[in-house]
């Protein structure tokens, strides 16, 4: 079985609520402006670059048109229904429910595919903020930078 990565996004929520989002956007929504993305607005379909791994949280991300060279495409948001922070288990949570949401996105089961799966889910911190946002994120296992959507490419 591949071996998921995970993202930190435990500053999403996070006491840097205020960073200011500077991607451009089109009517539809869609990056056409590469910026600042804030790690609280990332939609559905949004492709972005690996953030700064100095720290294991982080509230912005480098935003890019998905036409362009990029290293991750958001493939599913949604908020974790659970009573209360499930502690050492919120990784391998927000993992499986991103797996499970992959083959719609992409249009190929996790397993036989040649992209993995990033998580970004809530800190301790910001769950108490009532963070329960869960971003998924694809990007190619080979170290290649995606170019357009993978949405319904089978890759």
């Amino acid at each position: 079985m591949k071996k998921l990565a995970a993202y930190i996004v435990a500053a999403l929520g996070f006491g840097i609520y205020g960073v200011v989002t500077d991607v451009d956007r089109d009517d539809s929504g869609a990056i056409i402006g590469g910026g600042t993305l804030d790690a609280f607005e990332v939609h559905l379909g949004d492709c972005f670059d690996d953030p700064d791994y100095s720290s294991d949280e982080f509230s912005s991300l480098p935003g890019v048109p998905c036409d362009e060279p990029h290293d991750n495409e958001a493939f599913a948001v949604f908020d974790l229904t659970l009573a209360s922070y499930p502690d050492y288990d919120i990784a391998e949570i927000s993992e499986a429910s991103c797996v499970d949401r992959f083959e719609a996105y992409v249009g190929r089961d996790y397993e036989s595919s040649s992209l993995d799966v990033v998580t970004m889910y809530p800190s301790p911190e910001s769950w108490a903020e009532s963070d329960r946002e869960v971003v998924c994120a694809v990007y190619d296992m080979s170290g290649s930078q995606l170019v357009g959507t993978v949405k319904g490419t089978s890759l």
